[in-house]
């Protein structure tokens, strides 16, 4: 028996054999070679830190600086604006507070909470 799965583009929302599955986006921190911190937004955070590594031509600035690790990573469940948002809010916060994201998991909780 195939798995049928369908998407659901305006919603957010896979079918899985009749059962709903919230679509989860990722949001992540990556440490460039240059020493810069890189953030992002994706739907498959292996597929895309392999296509930073690569220098994937989607990948213009770490073509340029390859990053060293993935700094940081969240599970984002919702909808793409929420991603976006959060994404945003960090690529404005200054490095001291991208440190403390990193190494402080309830300062994103916060951080999450007063994007909402």
């Amino acid at each position: 028996m195939s798995l049928l799965i369908e998407l659901c583009k305006v919603c957010n929302v896979f079918m899985v054999n009749g059962t709903q599955v919230l679509k989860s986006y990722f949001v992540y921190i990556l440490e460039c070679s240059n020493g810069a911190y890189y953030t992002g937004y994706t739907t498959d955070i292996e597929r895309r830190y392999q296509e930073h590594l690569d220098g994937s031509f989607k990948c213009k600035y770490t073509r340029s600086f390859p990053p060293k690790r993935i700094a940081a990573c969240w599970e984002i469940e919702g909808d793409l604006s929420t991603a976006l948002k959060l994404e945003k809010r960090i690529k404005l916060l200054p490095r001291s507070d991208k440190d403390r994201l990193i190494t402080d998991s309830s300062f994103f909780e916060t951080l999450k909470t007063s994007s909402a």
